[in-house]
């Protein structure tokens, strides 16, 4: 049996093939598993607690303004109110909260905004994309590409189920 002797003359290579096909399969498995995540708009909102607080309604400090989404049974918006004021519930009824929000506030960025804060009651079965749209009312409004913000602080009533029958 004979047994080589490596020389100066004959030089190891490495395999380029198999590195490259390790290095694909490493990129095609990154590739695979990235989860693109949309960013989400920045809306600082207080949810309400899961159970009942031991406070009582008199001590609780409720918020300045109050919204009020009424649904029917389908589930779309019978009456959008802001404090006792029925707003409508036609497409321009957003366009109005809005409005109103920016006359209790006076100028958006001041003091007000930061301080002042929205209660949404949104009846059990009203379709969300009306509370989403009650909540953009209620931020603010947009001015080209710049949002101008008329309130920081959303807050929802607890959440009542509707009775039975």
């Amino acid at each position: 049996m004979e047994i080589r002797s490596h020389t100066e003359s004959e030089k190891i290579e490495p395999q380029m093939a198999p590195m490259i096909d390790v290095v694909f399969q490493l990129l095609i498995f990154f590739m695979l598993t990235l989860k693109i995540i949309e960013p989400e708009g920045n809306f600082n909102i207080n949810m309400p607690l899961g159970a009942p607080s031991s406070a009582t309604m008199e001590e609780q400090n409720f918020p300045d303004l109050k919204v009020k989404l009424r649904a029917n049974p389908d589930g779309s918006l019978a009456a959008l109110m802001f404090g006792g004021t029925v707003l409508g519930n036609d497409e321009a009824a957003f366009e109005r909260l809005n409005r109103k929000i920016l006359e209790a506030i006076g100028t958006p960025g001041g003091a007000a905004t930061k301080e002042t804060e929205v209660e949404i009651d949104a009846d059990y079965n009203l379709d969300f994309r009306y509370v989403i749209r009650a909540i953009s009312a209620c931020t603010g409004r947009m001015q080209g590409k710049q949002l101008i913000r008329y309130v920081e602080k959303i807050k929802f009533a607890p959440p009542k189920k509707p009775p039975q029958g």
